[in-house]
């Protein structure tokens, strides 16, 4: 079994959250959440940030940290356990662009309704709803305002 570790964000802009599209070679691989592969000497943050505005172009910044998901799979030659860490973000607007490279079609900013149905995996739309409950609290709250927000990943 081999372990990797990923992290990602939950983009959120004027209550919307962005989100990916992916296809590859016309085959249909669904919405999912920017999420990347920590590199050597990177913090968590700093891949979470990174990933975002590779797969999507938006800028980041990081509100808090989330929680964890844990999902399986096979590889090339061996079974994977990932695990993700999931960052609460804002970003100062709808701009995005899908980083083809890998795969991503389209992105774009939804409502959470949309968004969770439009996520293909369970996991990442329970990380949404808890993230989207600790947005609407610190709004509710007033806290955005208070919080130090970690932006960029230079």
């Amino acid at each position: 079994m081999i372990e990797a570790i990923s992290c990602g964000g939950i983009v959120i802009y004027r209550w919307k959250i962005l989100l990916l599209y992916k296809n590859q070679n016309g085959k249909y691989l669904g919405w999912v959440l920017p999420k990347g592969t920590v590199e050597p000497g990177e913090t968590y943050r700093q891949t979470a940030l990174r990933e975002v505005q590779e797969e999507t172009g938006a800028i980041g910044n990081i509100i808090k940290y989330v929680g964890k998901t844990q999902y399986n799979f096979k590889g090339n030659e061996d079974f994977v356990n990932k695990t993700v860490h999931w960052y609460l973000m804002t970003t100062n607007s709808f701009y995005c662009k899908p980083q083809s490279e890998e795969y991503f079609a389209d992105a774009g900013f939804y409502k959470f309704h949309e968004a969770y149905h439009l996520l293909k995996f369970n996991d990442e739309r329970q990380i949404l709803k808890k993230a989207y409950f600790e947005y609407t609290e610190l709004k509710k709250n007033k806290e955005f305002i208070r919080k130090k927000m970690f932006r960029g990943y230079k």
